[in-house]
């Protein structure tokens, strides 16, 4: 995540300085494999002194450089030639996108024989973060004394003013500020952005996700869920010196792993008031609508093979999130585990009331928050319908969406001419449009919306007029012209009344977004802004209590987090650290989703069946981490993090260090599905592997 060392800010060691450690707080503890660490605050002496290591600021760095952030994954290079290591799961949305009714790369896998046939992913993006600055100082003072949308409005416009002076407009840059500990902390990172990814090699879609939903988030388990992209520029791949060895060697029991990626959101740090609001009612209501989803896109896959093949990746995603989100609502539902929490933040609120001056400084943001989620149940059903939720995840509606609000900005003379090129460049990606699952998606909301405010809420009243919501999404879904790139691009030139005219989603989408937009904005000043700030004196506090010897919730920026090859135990049943190849052919039924994938079949026969297809370990990954480099101390890459076990589903919340494990693919198993496989000489070789 980082190069090179950060320290506390000067304003937060002053908060530290001032509020000595309280013996009744307990210090926190690394000794368990817990924790994604910014690469800044990574517990050296803790892991050198557990696994006997002798690990340093250069070995980090050189990490670091390594490391590659990708759409929504994680990654590595491995070659000096820009060959990008990361999950199946991560580039199925590019080989959908390549695919037609004709070649399907998803179902058949990508695998060619030259560098020239690599083709580019639409959308893909490779980032390595090349420098870290500590920016704490100046977020805090900016909105300092503000209330509301002033205090929004003014931390904007810091960040806006920081990523300037540091990547000045300049495209191959990516200045992002990033807030820890929930306002905590802030820093600047710089990512060397790389625009032109090109897919390299992909196993057959059922190598990769053998098992599907049902052993999804489970062990034992035997999926090459691994993929290579390349990262060009200018036309030619891009030199990566910077990149991790290939070890083609199976990896050990208790051997120590890392970890290295971007773990997307935790919550840990959330309050009981706010973990409970999100037991209560918006882990349940994503739940209940995410099933629904699922329901109509699994009956639209069975029409037909056109709707079978377009759909997998969409269900894919839906079943995913899904079960982890089941799994967290579980966590929050155990008793003991909340009872935990509990304890945690009573010990905390305590060190706080027994130092005086602390207590002056921090107040009391625990109770402000408890009253915040009071507004937040009330608002919230109207906030996800109507803002957060709006269209479905239908596409044409957020590019409809997109535009309308682009072209009254124009109109009040505040789009700025980058903006509208970075906008003619996201709107004129040519990508694929599924018009069926537009219509499904589209109309599914407006039908929950419907359902959810009930008939006569005067914004279900506006969007509806007197049309069901099929009949609704079947007009303007079918009357748009927004499946077509040129006419999106073109699209931003026009007047609203011209937009207004031309399309009839966009016409639509522009009559209700004022009230779409009047929604998100209660949201942000009653919910959103206040939250932030009681949310930084909890961190403040939590600085002030344990020092730095704690962890920040997950952000999507780059973390490494340590533990070790293992297996677990879990009610009397040992679950061994390894599967190996033969494995496969044992579970396979020949029925999906154990159904063996042809490449797999043809070479059972060939293929080495003893060695280590997938195994588990200690360390601590979340959503996010999809595609990360697990390596050895060595500093070589033994695997690819796809998965965590059924146990680590509540990670969001907490980690388990008896039973969170985090799943990997072995190197091994990729090397030997490219030797034996899908035979792929000229990778093997480019991986340094003989073949």
């Amino acid at each position: 995540m980082k190069f090179r060392s950060l320290r506390l800010s000067m304003a937060l060691s002053a908060v530290i300085a001032a509020a000595p450690m309280m013996i009744a707080a307990p210090s926190v503890s690394v000794a368990r494999d817990e924790g994604m660490w910014t690469f800044d605050n990574f517990p050296l002496q803790t892991v050198n002194e557990k696994y006997d290591l002798s690990l340093d600021q250069a070995w980090l760095d050189r990490v670091r450089m390594a490391a590659v952030r990708i759409q929504g994954c994680s990654a590595s290079f491995v070659s000096p030639e820009g060959l990008i290591l990361t999950n199946h799961h991560c580039v199925v949305g590019c080989l959908q996108e390549l695919s037609s009714s004709d070649t399907d790369y998803v179902k058949d896998g990508f695998q060619v024989g030259t560098r020239e046939e690599e083709k580019r992913c639409p959308g893909q993006t490779a980032e390595v973060l090349t420098e870290i600055v500590d920016v704490t100082d100046r977020m805090l003072m900016a909105g300092m004394g503000m209330e509301g949308q002033a205090f929004a409005q003014a931390r904007q416009a810091e960040v806006a003013r920081i990523a300037q002076e540091s990547c000045a407009g300049d495209p191959k840059f990516n200045c992002q500020v990033v807030d820890f500990y929930r306002g905590g902390r802030f820093a600047l990172y710089k990512y060397r952005r790389y625009d032109d990814v090109r897919i390299a090699f992909a196993p057959e879609f059922q190598a990769a996700f053998f098992g599907g939903d049902p052993d999804n988030f489970n062990f034992p388990r035997y999926a090459l869920d691994a993929s290579f992209l390349r990262a060009y520029e200018d036309g030619k791949p891009v030199a990566t010196p910077n990149h991790l060895k290939w070890n083609p060697n199976a990896p050990r029991e208790g051997e120590p792993t890392f970890v290295v990626g971007n773990p997307g959101s935790t919550s840990r740090l959330l309050t009981m008031s706010q973990l409970e609001r999100l037991r209560d009612q918006q882990l349940p209501i994503t739940l209940i609508q995410s099933s629904e989803l699922r329901g109509r896109l699994l009956t639209y896959a069975a029409s037909g093979d056109e709707a079978k093949r377009v759909s997998v990746d969409p269900i894919f995603g839906l079943e995913n999130s899904f079960k982890a989100q089941y799994g967290q609502h579980q966590s929050l539902l155990d008793p003991a585990f909340m009872g935990t929490k509990r304890q945690e933040e009573a010990r905390l609120r305590a060190a706080v009331e027994a130092d005086p001056a602390l207590k002056q400084r921090i107040g009391d943001p625990w109770t402000e928050l408890e009253a915040i989620q009071g507004v937040a149940r009330d608002l919230y059903l109207p906030y996800r319908q109507l803002a957060q939720s709006a269209g479905g995840g239908s596409q044409l509606f957020a590019y409809a969406r997109a535009i309308g609000r682009a072209a009254a900005q124009n109109a009040a003379g505040q789009l700025t001419a980058e903006r509208k090129t970075q906008l003619e460049a996201a709107l004129g990606e040519a990508t694929p449009i599924y018009m069926d699952m537009e219509e499904i998606r589209l109309g599914y909301w407006l039908s929950k919306t419907r359902e959810y405010l009930t008939v006569d809420h005067p914004q279900v009243k506006a969007l509806l007029g007197r049309e069901s919501p099929e009949a609704l999404a079947d007009r303007v879904i079918g009357g748009t012209k927004l499946a077509d790139p040129a006419f999106r691009v073109a699209a931003l030139s026009m007047t609203p009344e011209q937009l207004a005219a031309a399309d009839p989603l966009i016409a639509w989408v522009m009559a209700n977004d004022a009230a779409s937009q009047a929604v998100a904005t209660e949201w942000n000043q009653k919910v959103t802004i206040p939250t932030a700030q009681a949310a930084e004196r909890v961190a403040q506090a939590r600085f002030a209590v344990y020092g730095s010897n704690i962890y920040p919730d997950a952000t999507f920026t780059l973390r490494i987090s340590y533990g070790e090859v293992k297996g677990w135990t879990y009610r009397g049943v040992e679950v061994p650290a390894f599967t190996r190849i033969g494995g496969l052919y044992e579970r396979a039924t020949g029925s999906e989703p154990f159904n063996a994938a042809a490449g797999f079949l043809a070479a059972e026969g060939r293929i080495n069946k003893d060695l280590v297809f997938d195994f588990s370990s200690t360390n601590d990954i979340i959503g996010g981490n999809s595609g990360s480099p697990v390596i050895n101390a060595r500093g070589e890459v033994i695997g690819a993090a796809f998965d965590g076990n059924i146990h680590s589903l509540g990670g969001n919340f907490g980690y388990d260090a008896a039973l969170n494990r985090t799943v990997s693919v072995s190197t091994a198993a990729v090397t030997e599905a490219l030797r034996v496989v899908y035979p792929q000489p000229r990778l093997l070789r480019e991986l340094g592997v003989r073949g």
